[in-house]
């Protein structure tokens, strides 16, 4: 059978929480003392409230401690408590009893008895009876006013209540970090399951799981958070919830009518954890949802135009801006996928986004700075029009090089007017090639020649850059140093290749 499902909406922000008994019993300035029922961190209270009626049942919410002096108690039922007198109902077993009933039956949470002026000690009857219905009784010595005890549960609940929103915006930043790294969906999922101390589970469009993190329920748990899925995917409410064998499950549909699915499980509940999983569940919106923006036709236009041949200075007018920088990233770890290449798009704030093996490339509006991504390496081109986006490509890739070699998040593309740009492009060209000729066009050894050379002769950041062994560059730079010739400690020498190197020869031969 299906286990039936709570879609009550909960609240955004996380009520105050409940304050054990225990905290409040060990308050020295109060000097309470449990002399009956339960005890235990789980015994907890939501608020104090002092009462003289017989029968408190219509005035209680629940969750009270109910602090009382015994004046309600019939003259013949006081006593002293350790001689039981009749009462009017003829013993005071009875009037206790009855009394005590109403109380758990109002969802009352514990009772304070106030010893003075009325009572010199706390009546027998009375602590038999929250003995027999499972109801804490503390001693409220004659010092101790009601109001100072009313005064610590506020006190307290306020402590539990910052706790409780430090904690929720704790896990919010913990998320959204999480959200930014090469790998968010799975991120997202494993700090979900370990602020709540349970189980995060992402199921797809067609109801099953395709990501999950944290300590898995048992079978009969994770059949009822299935369930669960499937209320949210076709009911009309976006969360659901229920308890299953002491596991506290939740749901929550990502984004309207996509199937996709948050699921959590855990074997506590916090006022905060709703709130929390609420923060992971627009995260996961966002993430496997689809860039379906005004823009998505042009896009779809400009790629098409493309292919049937049209230059990109005449789609480019389409897509909304008329220069962009081309950025160049790698994730720390790991091989950047799909949902990770589209997450930091979002994040440099273009949807054109090409995870191109083991980089990843973004073309990003000029008026949108890239600023460095938590998890990425990045390199950026300079501004450029359409027809120099090949230029700002090679630019965005040498930057990238840079970037990693230096073990930096982000290096850019210089803008300042090149000393060799009052040369003109054709005779500068013809001097690189007459001056690199003897490499042969090999691209090993010129690459090779200009990572070395732009990171200062360095063997081993080139070799991290080219992703190479310390010694296969010194063979390399050797072997150029032979077949040109010249010495390349020299700076001269350097500077004059640096600047052959930099009218891109050979690749664009």
């Amino acid at each position: 059978m299906a286990p039936m499902a709570s879609t009550v909406q909960e609240p955004a922000v996380p009520p105050t929480p409940l304050v054990p008994l225990a905290a409040l019993l060990s308050r020295e300035d109060l000097a309470l003392r449990q002399i009956a029922g339960p005890a235990g961190p789980e015994v907890t209270i939501r608020w104090a409230q002092t009462s003289e009626m017989a029968d408190p049942y219509p005035y209680l919410l629940g969750g009270e401690l109910l602090l009382t002096a015994g004046v309600h108690i019939p003259g013949a039922a006081r006593g002293g408590g350790d001689a039981p007198g009749p009462d009017p109902a003829g013993h005071p077993e009875t009037y206790f009893d009855g009394y005590v009933s109403r109380i758990v039956a109002a969802g009352g949470a514990a009772l304070g008895f106030g010893v003075a002026p009325v009572h010199d000690t706390v009546p027998r009857a009375l602590v038999a009876a929250c003995e027999a219905y499972a109801l804490p009784l503390l001693e409220v010595p004659p010092r101790t006013t009601f109001s100072a005890v009313a005064r610590a549960v506020w006190q307290l609940m306020a402590q539990a209540r910052l706790a409780e929103l430090r904690r929720v915006s704790d896990a919010q930043q913990s998320l959204a970090a999480a959200a930014s790294r090469p790998d968010p969906v799975p991120s997202v999922l494993r700090r979900l399951a370990a602020r709540l101390g349970g189980w995060a589970v992402l199921y797809g469009p067609e109801g099953a799981p395709i990501a999950a993190s944290g300590r898995e329920p048992d079978a009969g748990a994770r059949q009822a958070l299935a369930g669960l899925a499937r209320v949210v995917t076709h009911g009309s409410s976006t969360t659901a919830s229920d308890t299953v064998a002491g596991t506290h499950l939740s749901a929550y549909a990502l984004g309207a009518g996509r199937g996709f699915v948050l699921g959590a499980a855990a074997p506590h509940r916090e006022p905060g954890d709703h709130t929390i999983a609420s923060v992971a569940a627009v995260l996961l919106s966002l993430l496997t949802g689809e860039h379906q923006s005004g823009t998505g036709a042009a896009r779809s236009a400009a790629l098409v135009r493309l292919l049937l041949g049209a230059t990109p200075e005449a789609v480019a007018p389409l897509l909304g801006e008329d220069r962009w920088c081309v950025v160049h990233a790698v994730p720390d770890r790991g091989a950047p996928g799909p949902v990770a290449a589209s997450a930091l798009g979002a994040a440099l704030g273009s949807p054109l986004v090409d995870p191109d093996r083991d980089v990843v490339r973004v073309l990003v509006p000029a008026g949108r700075e890239p600023a460095a991504q938590p998890g990425w390496t990045l390199g950026v081109s300079a501004p450029a029009a359409a027809a120099d986006w090949p230029a700002a490509d090679a630019q965005a890739a040498r930057a990238l090089a840079r970037a990693r070699a230096t073990r930096v998040p982000l290096v850019r593309h210089g803008t300042r007017r090149a000393f060799t740009d009052l040369v003109p492009a054709d005779e500068a060209e013809a001097h690189a090639r007459t001056l690199l000729g003897p490499l042969g066009g090999n691209p090993a050894l010129t690459e090779t020649l200009r990572a070395w050379l732009s990171l200062h002769g360095s063997w081993d950041r080139t070799a991290v850059a080219l992703s190479v062994h310390r010694n296969t560059v010194r063979q390399r730079i050797a072997r150029c140093a032979a077949l040109l010739g010249t010495d390349l400690d020299d700076p001269d020498v350097r500077m004059e290749l640096w600047f052959a190197l930099r009218r891109e020869w050979p690749r664009g031969t």
